[in-house]
């Protein structure tokens, strides 16, 4: 059974697919999980909000037990035949606990592929076709400030938005290969995080100013682990 957090519930974890489900549906997360609750959305759209939150309680458990796992072997713990077996123990539950929220992910994108495809059918009156609402999304994400941050702990690179949005690293190549966006690299340090902007085509492409440009959309990876979860800008 899908987890019911209650009436107008706020997430404390933010996945990979947000800045997705968000361009598809035209409402930031929060606020469509309240027109769900409140029995507003039709029943595609109330499935994605039902495996969207079976994601977001998958993720809370990887994030829990990855915080464990880390007080476990801060040294804070005499390192004894107990603190093996808890070791273990936690590991173990981990690994279970990533392949329920890989499954998650999985759900989640099949019941939104549809409701991506309904969106990027329709045409403008120029007939210029939509960008794709994948890169929509990430596109309006840059365009209100971005930054390329490390993951010291597990060797990512995420762009994190102003809203807390999350973009792969490989979407953001993509981006970049069609001209789109742009990053500062005057410091290009392994630690440094670099801001990322929209280019003049960008802009023009997310105003709806130029025809389609085609990227694969980028596959979807696991949520931000080392340190705390980014947080959304209400």
């Amino acid at each position: 059974m899908s987890p019911d957090p209650g009436p107008r519930a706020v997430r404390p974890v933010i996945s990979t697919l947000d800045h997705r489900v968000e361009a598809a549906t035209g409402y930031e997360i929060d606020t469509l999980w309240d027109r769900a609750d409140r029995g507003l959305l039709d029943e595609p759209h109330t499935r994605l909000v039902e495996l969207h939150r079976a994601l977001t309680s998958a993720g809370m458990s990887v994030t829990f037990q990855r915080g464990v796992l880390e007080r476990l072997s801060s040294g804070e713990l005499p390192v004894d035949q107990a603190l093996l077996r808890r070791i273990d123990l936690t590991v173990a539950v981990l690994k279970e606990d990533v392949e329920k929220r890989e499954l998650a992910e999985a759900r989640v994108i099949a019941a939104l592929e549809p409701i991506e495809a309904a969106a990027t059918r329709s045409t403008r009156g120029d007939g210029c076709e939509r960008l794709p609402v994948v890169d929509h999304a990430a596109l309006r994400g840059i365009a209100g400030g971005a930054v390329l941050h490390p993951q010291l702990l597990t060797n990512q690179r995420l762009v994190i938005t102003a809203s807390g949005s999350v973009i792969p690293y490989e979407h953001l190549e993509r981006l970049e290969a069609a001209g789109l966006v742009s990053r500062d690299t005057s410091d290009d340090s392994p630690f440094a995080s670099q801001p990322v902007t929209l280019t003049e085509s960008g802009r023009a492409s997310l105003a709806g100013l130029r025809p389609h440009t085609t990227i694969v959309p980028a596959p979807a990876v696991s949520p931000p682990q080392a340190g705390r979860e980014p947080g959304r800008r209400r």
